[in-house]
């Protein structure tokens, strides 16, 4: 539930947020904070909307309840872009529409016919007539990253420019607003939409607000704890060991490398189905982002080093791969040097991590129905763990040799490392595999309860390079220690006969 009147009305569970609502708006007056989708942007919405406008009931027995001064009320403009109808009339007449419903709620004629003017007009007018003006702006976003296809990038670049007029109305309007909050799931920096606000805060890597949307782990456990019984017994689990099921499905969301939450979409769907699934992942449609990946040959995003500078790289007609995937919640912050704004990120659970493997290498071998590949990876686990090589050759092989012809045009070797990373990371799910597919290390190393698997692929060359370069850079040394029988694959992939052409073992 998005509003808060109806989950309290409905006597659901609200998780208390109001005190860092509270540190809010009482420490500044412009903020941004972006998010991914389902994450609570809305909410937070819906909380200022109601505090602003005096509906003290809703917050019995909430933090800030005796602590607001309720007395004081304020006009609010609520504009959310997920709901307005920009498809089909343009974005400013879905503006202008939005701005005039407003202004008839509170009882003003407008006689501009220009959304820009239309705005300046109504803030001006309710400012004079109740007082300074709360505007809150969910999902501003949307009317840009809805076209950001190739043949939509027109409209996108159209709605840009709309969007920034809209805003340049606030340049000098201090003294009519109390607050301004504007929430969105992308950050457009260089696009400078927001270039005429004065001062704004962009809360989004602020460790103070890092848990403003999502579930801590106190706050699973406080406000969910009968659920948490229920499902324990249900599933015939410990408390403990619930718990951690639940971190490593639905945990691992952080802004700011210390402090983690839960994703609310995906925790409140496993409360309520009983069972772990991929809820969160699936009502999305990431294919921009793969087809940003294909374009861009990246495949490997694990543990990736960026700075918070980079993080802010978001522009239109350049888009950059790492910061989209963070701003849309596939990567997430693991570590912070708070000194030097250097950040490690990755997948943030086993629910995206898991889904993202699946769905590139569906994705790059063309098998648009996402059929058998998972049980295509369980069966080289199974092939791996019960040493069986000649069926895990034959795996592998079909993997790579059934792409139809579509998928081997203008490929590189990148290409094929990238899916040959893909499908040892997804096996790294069911088995401890490290893919690194980069210089220096071996491609692939695989360990079971009972041996050690050291891969290298080559791309038109020959199995015994691979081999050769195996023992050369002596990349089973450190796993002696396992004491544990250490093999040595080298796998050609041979480009004419889109397939492994090669295949040798030797025991190291």
């Amino acid at each position: 539930m998005q509003s808060l009147a109806k989950i309290r009305y409905k006597n659901a569970i609200y998780v208390d947020k109001t005190k860092l609502i509270y540190e809010l708006v009482t420490g500044g007056a412009i903020y941004f904070l972006s998010r991914p989708r389902r994450f609570g942007k809305s909410l937070v919405i819906s909380v200022l909307k109601e505090l602003y406008l005096g509906n003290k009931s809703l917050f019995e027995d909430l933090w800030i309840y005796d602590k607001w001064d309720w007395s004081k009320t304020s006009p609010v403009i609520h504009i959310s872009f997920d709901e307005t109808n920009y498809d089909d009339a343009g974005l400013d007449e879905a503006i202008s529409f939005e701005l005039k419903e407003h202004a008839d709620k509170y009882g003003i004629e407008l006689s501009a016919t220009h959304y820009k003017m239309q705005f300046k007009e109504l803030l001006k007018k309710l400012n004079a007539k109740h007082g300074k003006v709360v505007l809150l702006i969910d999902e501003y976003d949307k009317p840009i990253i809805d076209y950001l296809e190739k043949e939509g990038m027109e409209t996108a670049l159209k709605n840009q420019k709309v969007m920034k007029q809209f805003y340049s109305v606030l340049k000098n309007s201090d003294d009519l607003m109390e607050l301004i909050f504007i929430t969105g799931v992308s950050k457009f920096s260089k696009v400078s939409l927001f270039s005429d606000l004065n001062n704004p805060s962009d809360i989004t890597l602020n460790k103070k607000y890092s848990t403003l949307c999502g579930y801590t782990q106190e706050e699973l456990e406080f406000y969910f704890d009968a659920y948490l019984i229920q499902i324990s017994e249900k599933l015939n689990l410990t408390r403990e060991a619930l718990l951690e099921h639940i971190k490593v499905w639905y945990n691992g969301y952080s802004w700011d490398g210390i402090n983690r939450v839960y994703n609310p979409f995906g925790t409140l769907n496993f409360l309520d189905n009983e069972e772990f699934q991929n809820f969160w992942f699936a009502t999305g449609s990431p294919n921009f982002l793969i087809k940003q990946m294909k374009i861009q040959t990246i495949f490997n995003v694990e543990n990736v080093s960026v700075n918070t500078t980079q993080l802010e790289k978001y522009n239109i007609e350049n888009i950059t791969l790492i910061p989209l995937l963070f701003q849309t919640g596939y990567l997430t912050v693991k570590e912070k040097n708070t000194m030097t704004g250097d950040m490690i990120l990755d997948y943030p659970n086993k629910e995206v991590r898991e889904s993202m493997y699946q769905f590139l290498i569906d994705d790059l071998s063309y098998n648009p129905h996402r059929t058998h590949t998972g049980m295509t990876i369980k069966d080289l686990q199974q092939a791996l763990v019960s040493k069986n090589l000649a069926k895990a050759r034959d795996i592998i092989n079909a993997l790579l040799a059934a792409l139809p012809y579509e998928a081997y045009k203008n490929q590189s070797e990148g290409f094929y490392h990238g899916l040959l990373h893909l499908i040892f990371s997804y096996l790294g799910m069911f088995i401890q595999s490290e893919p690194h597919l980069s210089h220096g290390r071996a491609d692939v190393i695989v360990e079971t309860l009972t041996d050690v698997f050291i891969f290298e692929f080559k791309f038109n060359k020959t199995a015994q390079e691979a081999i050769t370069q195996i023992k050369n850079n002596a990349y089973a040394d450190k796993y002696r220690i396992l004491d544990k029988p250490i093999t040595g694959i080298g796998v050609n992939f041979n480009e004419k006969k889109r397939k492994i052409d090669e295949w040798l073992e030797e025991i190291l």
